[in-house]
């Protein structure tokens, strides 16, 4: 008996795909050019009419058939001054966009032969586009706060690890839930209540665990019900927050396995990567797009 592919047959995106689609640099360039201008570039800032525009041999612009005046489909996106090869870029986008867990640098610097130096810096770049401004619409939110790094060498050994503060819908029938992840300074009340009203539309129903952090969560106007952990309970009817304890066991399987470490001062850009391929679990290996789809929104 064949087994069944788990990937629905339109969402699935192989590296065949990738490399029929994605061959050349030239072809990685026409596909920001399209995006950047989905309807053809029409208007020649310069003569201020209409005119065909065709592409410049050696160089990544396109001319105005008339007065030669050029335009640059990767200025302001992070492709610009950038010496690596286009499809380099678009290949480590593809990687990022087909793991659940991420990728190293290092595994883009085995398969692309650039150094690491590069191999981070475009990791870093391609980061900084999937940070987004998530509403949590649901009626039912799960709320968790975890910690990473730091030791335990003393009695305080908290006091060496990064808060985070983590967010989730519950699923339904009609959207898939989305996630929230966020650095903050502490887990104490006023922080945790300020979080929460950034992300928790009013009246919705907000499911935590004991933490004394969220003491006095229902005079804000949600529905605070807690499940207590330190009684072994786990589960009560539907008081949970294992959907937000799954997604910080997959980002701590995902930093302690592929990055090892993270600093401070870049966790929060991992988060955001982790939080956008969660929000987009349902989109199978498509993800790479929209990820290349960032690129064109957050062009200056």
């Amino acid at each position: 008996m064949k087994p069944k592919q788990s990937i629905p047959k339109n969402l699935r995106y192989t590296v065949a795909d990738f490399n029929v689609e994605f061959p050349t640099d030239d072809a990685c360039l026409e596909y920001v050019k399209e995006r950047r201008w989905p309807n053809g570039v029409a208007d020649c800032s310069k003569c201020g009419v209409e005119r065909k525009h065709y592409r410049v041999t050696g160089r990544t612009a396109y001319a105005c058939d008339h007065c030669g005046n050029h335009i640059y489909p990767l200025a302001g996106t992070v492709f610009e001054k950038s010496t690596t090869s286009l499809k380099t870029w678009f290949y480590a986008m593809y990687l990022m966009g087909s793991t659940r867990c991420g990728i190293s640098a290092k595994q883009i610097q085995r398969e692309t032969g650039v150094t690491y130096k590069t191999a981070w810096r475009i990791f870093r770049q391609i980061r900084t586009l999937l940070s987004e401004d998530v509403q949590l619409e649901g009626s039912t939110v799960e709320m968790d706060e975890t910690f990473h790094g730091g030791t335990r060498r003393t009695h305080f050994w908290r006091d060496n690890k990064v808060p985070i503060v983590g967010m989730v819908e519950r699923s339904t029938n009609k959207r898939i839930g989305r996630v929230v992840a966020r650095v903050a300074p502490d887990v104490k009340k006023q922080t945790l209540r300020k979080i929460a009203k950034e992300y928790i539309l009013p009246k919705s129903t907000v499911f935590t665990d004991e933490h004394v952090g969220y003491d006095g969560f229902h005079y804000c106007g949600w529905a605070h019900k807690r499940i207590r952990h330190t009684a072994k309970v786990y589960v009560q009817g539907e008081v949970h927050t294992n959907t937000i304890e799954g997604f910080w066991s997959t980002v701590k399987r995902g930093i302690g396995g592929v990055y090892h470490n993270v600093s401070a001062k870049y966790l929060q850009t991992y988060l955001d990567e982790y939080c956008f391929r969660y929000n987009r679990r349902d989109r199978g290996n498509l993800l790479f797009k929209l990820i290349l789809d960032q690129v064109s929104r957050r062009a200056s």
